[in-house]
């Protein structure tokens, strides 16, 4: 089985442990707190100023061809909801992945430390405030580059591919930081990353395709305002959930390939000194 392969299999099994579970709970509580007063003292306000603008430049009618031509009429009354809940989204992702970052990874790394690598060296290459700065800053790239490929999502065949792997790419930046901040010195972290780039890519694409469902969720609030407290809670504990799940997936994987690089460390080390005695 391949490294990606196991390391997923471990994820999904210590997903269902009652210490993972239960990890859900203060990331939710936390990140729902958040959403329910921007949601309360901000949602009209945003609605109102993207009713204002499509009222200005004529989005009604645009949207109303657009939604007309690939049958989906009925959704042209709910377009300018629908706008500001897919603004927000990005933001609402930021906020569970910080949340995880900030009361769950620390809890996820130690279980896999101690349950799968007990002898493990922690060297303490990061900490909370490199975990904060790393995601605030991949965040701010992620989101320029979001903007510039906007229009691009007009596009199926190339919003399909473009935007998994650009939240996989967020979901990897974040994520592989505090997989590692523990177990690795800094310079081995920068070697995993760029000896498994591609794999930790991957890895954040996939959760980013798991993500899916509660972002639907999360847009499909605005077809009913009186469930929408309901639906947008709900669409924050899934991504908690998933993030959790992506965490240990990490977590896993970057504790198999540093017990691996230390390992091939060891035996170069030994080599050496073998020539040297000659």
């Amino acid at each position: 089985m391949t490294a990606l392969g196991l390391s997923w299999g471990r994820a999904l099994g210590s997903q269902f442990h009652w210490r993972m579970l239960s990890l859900t709970f203060l990331p939710f509580l936390a990140a729902a707190i958040l959403w329910a007063g921007i949601l309360w003292f901000g949602l009209q306000a945003l609605v109102d100023l993207i009713q204002a603008w499509f009222s200005q430049y004529q989005g009604f009618e645009q949207t109303g061809r657009i939604f007309s031509f690939v049958g989906l009429l009925a959704l042209k009354a709910f377009v300018v909801p629908l706008v500001a809940m897919w603004l927000l989204l990005p933001l609402m992702v930021l906020t569970s992945m910080i949340c995880i970052t900030a009361f769950a990874m620390p809890s996820i790394t130690r279980f896999v430390g101690s349950r799968y690598y007990p002898v493990l060296e922690r060297r303490h290459g990061g900490s909370l405030f490199g975990s904060l700065w790393h995601s605030l800053s991949s965040f701010v790239i992620f989101i320029v580059i979001w903007l510039l490929t906007l229009p691009l999502t007009l596009i199926p065949p190339l919003a399909m591919i473009l935007q998994p792997l650009l939240w996989g790419w967020l979901t990897y930046r974040v994520m592989i930081y505090d997989a590692l901040a523990e177990h690795a010195d800094a310079d081995e972290r920068e070697l995993i990353i760029t000896r498994y780039r591609p794999a930790l890519i991957a890895i954040g694409t996939v959760s980013g395709l798991f993500g899916a469902a509660p972002g639907m969720l999360w847009l499909g609030g605005v077809m009913n305002f009186l469930t929408l407290p309901f639906t947008a809670g709900f669409a924050i504990w899934l991504y908690i959930v998933v993030f959790v799940f992506t965490g240990l997936w990490f977590v896993h994987f970057s504790l198999s390939a540093l017990e691996q690089l230390r390992a091939e460390q060891g035996i170069r080390i030994a080599d050496n000194q073998v020539v040297a005695e000659f």
